[in-house]
């Protein structure tokens, strides 16, 4: 559905609320009371251009950028987690903060636009490949529903990108809360060690559209449903970082949820492939079902996360911990 002008439209709509929200946030990271009201605002906005969907195609174009932008939203907070872990082990500071999720956002709207154009036009001329779109879903899903604590565990030294970055990169020793990207050391360009944390952000957003962009595939096929529903999403990411960072702990059963999601999705995926001619008859009715279906899930998980207490053992204080912090990534070489 997306025409010339819609496009047009909102591409400008989204670079004007972009510089809005960065001349407003003055280059700070906010409270978690101002990312709660901010984090409402982008919420609101969406639901606005959902709105403006449903007037212009009726529920056939606004129940599935609705779908989209609800499973793309609820992937992006187990994004912001491994952010959350990167960003505490380089003891980035809450303005590098501020600054790499601006530039992350930039370049996750890039990034995913590509993705998002290949992924259709692969899946216009070759329509079989949603099938490995579906069992890829259902992999991510076990991973997400049954790997080990183990698995949980995110370590920024094991990340390929990082390591890549500091052999083949010049990095200068400085700071990681040296807001710059770039600096000049003994007369010679480097990059900055806040430069391998940008693209340890880019590139771990491109692992997790690996994951989103199927997903919404499985919900509409129209490249304007799918890039809207992604950018929408991510426009609110910077706000929603600051807040899940204040409620990280209450997120316990976020994960089963999102498993419970990519798990429907998948299996929704195939089976729409498998019966195109039925499925295409009973379309608004199927995507309003999943619509609730999703919501219900995310639902559960957040109000089981927050009313469910923790067992004993997990809940007691730990003891501070006497291991040395982990070295900011100031080195040029391994």
């Amino acid at each position: 559905m997306g025409t010339p002008l819609l496009w047009t439209a909102f591409l400008l709509g989204v670079m004007t609320v972009i510089v809005i929200d960065l001349r407003l946030s003055g280059g700070k990271a906010i409270s978690p009371r101002k990312a709660a009201i901010w984090t409402g605002v982008w919420v609101s906005l969406s639901l606005a251009f959902a709105g403006v969907l449903f007037w212009l195609g009726g529920a056939r174009a606004a129940a599935p950028f609705l779908t989209a932008y609800v499973i793309e939203y609820a992937l992006s907070v187990d994004n912001l987690f491994v952010f959350i872990v990167v960003f505490s082990y380089f003891r980035v500071s809450d303005v590098a903060q501020h600054r790499l999720l601006r530039w992350g956002i930039i370049g996750a709207f890039v990034l995913r636009g590509v993705l998002i154009f290949l992924g259709a036009a692969l899946v216009t001329r070759f329509n079989w490949v949603l099938y490995f779109f579906g069992a890829f879903l259902l992999f991510t899903a076990w991973k997400l529903l049954f790997s080990g604590s183990e698995d949980d565990e995110v370590d920024p030294e094991n990340l390929a990108v990082l390591r890549w970055g500091r052999r083949i990169l010049p990095v200068s020793s400085s700071n990681t809360d040296d807001h710059r990207f770039t600096t000049r050391a003994d007369g010679r360009f480097h990059f900055t060690p806040l430069f391998l944390v940008l693209l340890v952000v880019e590139s771990t957003d491109v692992l997790f559209a690996l994951d989103s962009i199927p997903a919404v595939l499985s919900i509409s096929q129209d490249p304007f449903i799918v890039f809207s529903s992604n950018a929408c999403a991510i426009l609110g990411l910077r706000s929603l970082f600051f807040l899940v960072n204040s409620l990280m702990d209450k997120f316990r059963y976020l994960k089963t949820g999102l498993g419970i999601i990519l798990a429907f999705v998948g299996v929704k995926l195939i089976v729409e492939v498998a019966f195109h001619d039925f499925i295409a008859q009973h379309e608004v009715a199927l995507i309003v079902t999943s619509l609730g279906f999703i919501a219900g899930t995310l639902a559960v998980s957040i109000l089981s996360s927050v009313l469910i207490k923790p067992p004993a053992d997990a809940a007691s204080p730990q003891p501070p911990s006497t291991e040395k912090p982990a070295e900011p990534a100031t080195s040029a070489r391994d």
